[in-house]
């Protein structure tokens, strides 16, 4: 039985938010958050005590990097660059420095090493360039990981071809996004389908990536918890009704 984990577990620079099962229940599963560009580790923490999950403990991480002219909030990549064209930062700037970040001090020396857990019980939830990070942890980590979710978050670029020797990631991968307006493109899939096995895609029927904003929306993300969760003592039938 794996324990859950403290924040004494985890480099002293690391920053993060962990949020315990409901009623004091078992941590059997881990659910790791990933915030968006520009955001801090508070919104997704919020998040995690609102959903309530049966039996997991979730681990709101804080991007490693702050964002420059003061302008708040932290990044997930391994550089800072604007597009040219809508003077926007760009998402997509490698993931090198927060990969060994998250494998080798959070999932590896942390979860599976001191508190025991089977990388099956440990999932993945990122927005936007937290899903980017999020992605391209799984596939550093080779093993397969209960699953992960995607809101708005294609593959790197930097990982396209990772997959060149026709093997794929076992690890089922949910990726949610709008109808028009977003980083979910065909060709986005397309890349995404190459590296894992299993893919489930949710076209929201509206313009954009952000967050889910209202129940229907949300459901999808609640029934793939729901199938990927373990549990010593069984779902809720209710669970897929948190929002």
């Amino acid at each position: 039985m794996p324990r859950r984990p403290r924040s004494s577990d985890f480099e002293a620079n690391l920053q993060l938010a962990i949020i315990p099962p409901p009623a004091s229940q078992p941590p059997v599963n881990v659910l790791v958050f990933f915030h968006g560009l520009g955001d801090t580790k508070d919104s997704f923490a919020q998040l995690a005590q609102q959903l309530k999950l049966p039996e997991t403990v979730c681990i709101c991480l804080q991007a490693p990097s702050p964002l420059p002219f003061d302008l708040g909030g932290f990044h997930w990549g391994d550089d800072i660059t604007f597009d040219q064209f809508t003077e926007t930062m760009d998402y997509d700037t490698g993931f090198e420095k927060c990969c060994r970040i998250i494998s080798r001090e959070v999932v590896e020396k942390v979860l599976l090493g001191k508190c025991e857990y089977k990388p099956r019980n440990i999932l993945f939830f990122g927005f936007g360039q937290g899903a980017m990070a999020a992605i391209a942890a799984t596939l550093n980590l080779k093993n397969e990981l209960g699953g992960v979710v995607s809101i708005g978050g294609p593959l790197p670029s930097s990982l396209f071809g990772t997959n060149d020797n026709g093997s794929k990631n076992q690890t089922p991968v949910i990726v949610l996004g709008g109808a028009f307006g977003s980083l979910i493109t065909q060709s986005a899939l397309t890349s995404l389908k190459r590296v894992f096995k299993a893919v489930e895609y949710v076209k929201w029927p509206r313009e954009g990536d952000g967050m889910p904003q209202n129940r229907e929306e949300m459901i999808p993300v609640m029934k793939f918890l729901a199938r990927r969760l373990q549990s010593r003592s069984g779902v809720p039938e209710d669970a897929t009704e948190v929002i």
